[in-house]
């Protein structure tokens, strides 16, 4: 790692006193990036290297800097790293009651969850195209690309491939990254960073029950066989009946006109969700090989793509996993050489019942059948160098092969009727390179660039990224960044269609400032500003017939915006983060907002230690600003609030923690798709969680 003295002066703690007694010092207690003092995102700590969860108070307040493996492709402080970086940790995780990934992003400065009831889509910095599947955001697991072979889709809720519990800690690293990821690093890069068997060092079983008949279950293995190897085997099991009774107006017989009305618009136990998941580690010196599985199981009661309200037949599968072979060897002249090769897969599979009948005839009712295929390989080399001490220089090359992206559509009939047919294999190849460089003892110019190629569609294309870091004085860092990205569209929005013209890539400018100060021990802040230009931003949009959709390239989108969060620690134990967002997102052909884009999140998190470091009291606030709905209204602004009661080392390895969400049961929603007739689809009211884990 980067000596930090080469570049960063040493805070002086005098200083930073004679900073608070001015009248404006309040203004430096805005954002602590959370989670202090990780280790790197793709080299877990091995040996006796202990758990952020592990260390004691005393510990945590004296890592002043959190570290960033996800935003360059090495570990580097996150006030050096070329990027607005935000670290979420297990004990994040824990205290605030978070059941998924989705959950651990909604409390992040401009990010923003919603759900179709189906899946969860993550929304950055005012974009989350209603429809897209997450498919503009890169999601990593301990470094691999996750997102899936056809949809190009990332996945965050009970689908997601990993359980929140074995998760160290996430690194959201805002702006685009394609300099050194290639595709889908078009607005941000989710780096999961998941324990180690050294870290856990022992057994671990969970139980959680809550509100829908939700149940899981979860064992965990992991040790440190000797001072070179370790492993780690875990499971989960997961079961909801969801909410009994969903009422949706647009389907009631009595106030709406729609033919599929019925039931007086209640969709009754069509909420279910069943999920399972497996994986497990085994490392050996410098190599590290990894296995993550999940299959999970979703009703549908939403009726989405004209299908039969209230039937019970809508559902979908996915099952998705991967296998990662990795080596990575540092040299004697602090030089490192990482390989890594993988296999990917995903399969999934639909059930939409339909009734073709004309008005007044029988019923004709028909089962319409998806199904999805995807394999592939990757392979990655990577060199690190330290040259002249104050610089850095990373060359690499990844290549993939999609050795199968199968998707159809048709109808169970006798003969089977193909409403859409592809198999299709594809391969493209990335060829990158980042310098750092110490320009001077306070001034770091970090720059990359790579070169994609797609050989079964558009070719190739260049991608730019240019950082300047100025440390301006202890604690305080200046960033000017500037950013170039792209995504190539998934072969379900350019072939499912069979669209005419073909889709081109989208591709996006950003310009960003950032300032982040950091004080002694217990406080800071960060400040920030961007400008997005987006071309050819790929949305959905209404297709031919009923009930489809398709996709088309906007000419042009843009945004702006600022961010700002701080963060303190107190002596008495109270913790506290809160984060306000301000986020502009228009297309520029109408100058009308963008759909399912908040123009404000203001967020605050807050744990208090009711009995010394055993028992802590949660609170979290999450506000978002109306949103524009396809249809031209408005969803309404909310405020939901998350309490949680958790409990460590109570009885020897015992932990409890009880979670009560969306505590005043607020009537919210989110815009929907263009497959839905809803405009704006209700989400959960209150519920509850509670969960017991015990180590051994």
């Amino acid at each position: 790692m980067m000596n930090s003295n080469t570049l960063t002066r040493r805070p002086n703690k005098a200083h930073f006193r004679r900073i608070a007694r001015r009248p404006a010092g309040a203004l430096f207690l805005l954002a602590w990036v959370t989670g202090a003092g990780s280790v790197a995102g793709d080299v877990p700590p091995v040996g006796n290297a202990p758990a952020l969860a592990d260390l004691s108070i005393e510990q945590l307040v004296s890592l002043e800097v959190a570290s960033v493996y996800g935003a360059s492709r090495y570990e580097q402080k996150v006030t050096q790293a070329p990027s607005a970086v935000s670290v979420i940790t297990s004990n994040d995780i824990k205290k605030y009651g978070h059941r998924t990934l989705a959950d651990v992003l909604n409390s992040v400065r401009g990010l923003y969850v919603s759900s179709d009831r189906n899946y969860s889509y993550v929304g950055f910095r005012g974009f989350l195209r209603p429809g897209d599947y997450n498919t503009k955001v890169l999601l990593l697991v301990d470094g691999h690309p996750l997102n899936d072979g056809v949809y190009d889709s990332a996945y965050y809720g009970h689908e997601a491939v990993v359980d929140v519990d074995m998760v160290d800690r996430v690194e959201v690293i805002r702006g685009p990254s394609s300099s050194i990821y290639g595709s889908s690093a078009f607005f941000g890069v989710i780096n999961v960073v998941t324990r180690q068997g050294a870290q856990l060092n022992g057994g671990e079983v969970s139980a959680t029950a809550g509100s829908y008949d939700a149940y899981s279950g979860r064992f965990a293995v992991g040790r440190k066989l000797t001072d070179d190897a370790q492993f780690l085997l875990s499971g989960t099991v997961y079961h909801s009946e969801g909410v009994d009774h969903l009422y949706y107006p647009e389907f009631d017989p009595r106030i709406s006109g729609e033919p599929r009305a019925a039931n007086n618009g209640v969709a009754e136990g069509l909420d279910g969700e069943r999920a399972f998941k497996l994986n497990g580690s085994l490392q050996w010196r410098d190599f590290t090989l990894a296995a993550f599985y999940t299959d999970r199981e979703k009703d549908i009661p939403t009726a989405s793509y004209e299908t039969v309200f209230n039937d019970g037949q809508e559902r979908t599968s996915d099952r998705l996993g991967f296998v990662d072979l990795k080596c990575d060897h540092e040299f004697e002249n602090d030089s490192r050489l990482m390989g890594r090769v993988g296999f990917d897969f995903y399969r999934y599979s639909g059930l939409w019942p339909y009734d073709y009948a004309a008005p007044g005839d029988p019923p004709d009712f028909v089962l319409a059948k998806d199904h999805t295929k995807a394999d592939r390989v990757t392979a990655e080399l990577q060199y690190t160098a330290r040259l002249w001490d104050r610089h850095r220089l990373i060359l690499g090359a990844a290549f993939r092969e999609n050795l199968r992206q199968f998707q159809d559509s048709y109808d169970d009939v006798t003969p089977r009727y193909y409403w859409s047919l592809d198999d299709r294999t594809t391969r493209d190849l990335g060829l990158y390179a980042e310098t750092e460089i110490g320009l001077l003892t306070n001034l770091v110019l970090n720059a990359g660039l790579r070169y994609d190629y797609f050989f079964e569609s558009f070719g190739g294309t260049w991608n730019p990224r240019l950082g300047l870091i100025y440390n301006a004085w202890e604690g305080g860092t200046l960033k000017a960044l500037y950013g170039e990205a792209f995504r190539a569209p998934s072969v379900y929005e350019q072939y499912y269609y069979r669209l005419t013209p073909p889709l081109e890539p989208e591709t996006i400018r950003t310009y960003e400032l950032v300032y982040e100060q950091y004080l002694p021990k217990h406080y800071g802040f960060s400040l920030g500003g961007f400008f997005y230009e987006v071309d050819g931003l790929i949305t959905e949009q209404e297709g031919i017939g009923p009930g489809e959709v398709s996709f088309g390239n906007l000419e042009q989108a843009r945004a702006w915006g600022a961010e700002g969060e701080v963060s303190a620690r107190f002596d008495g134990g109270l913790s506290a983060r809160a984060s306000y967002a301000f986020q502009q997102v228009e297309d520029t052909t109408t100058s009308e907002r963008l759909s399912a884009s908040p123009q404000h999140l203001a967020k605050l998190n807050a744990s208090y230690p009711l009995h010394r470091d055993k028992v802590f009291a949660g609170l979290e606030l999450q506000y978002t600003s109306r949103m524009r709905t396809l249809a031209g209204n408005n969803a309404d602004d909310f405020l939901l609030t998350n309490v949680t009661l958790f409990g460590q080392r109570l009885w020897k390895g015992l932990e409890v923690s009880a979670s009560v969400y969306n505590l005043f049961d607020v009537h919210y929603g989110y815009p929907g798709a263009v497959e839905h007739l809803q405009d704006v689809l209700a989400q959960d009211g209150r519920s509850f969680r509670v969960k017991l884990t015990y180590r051994f």
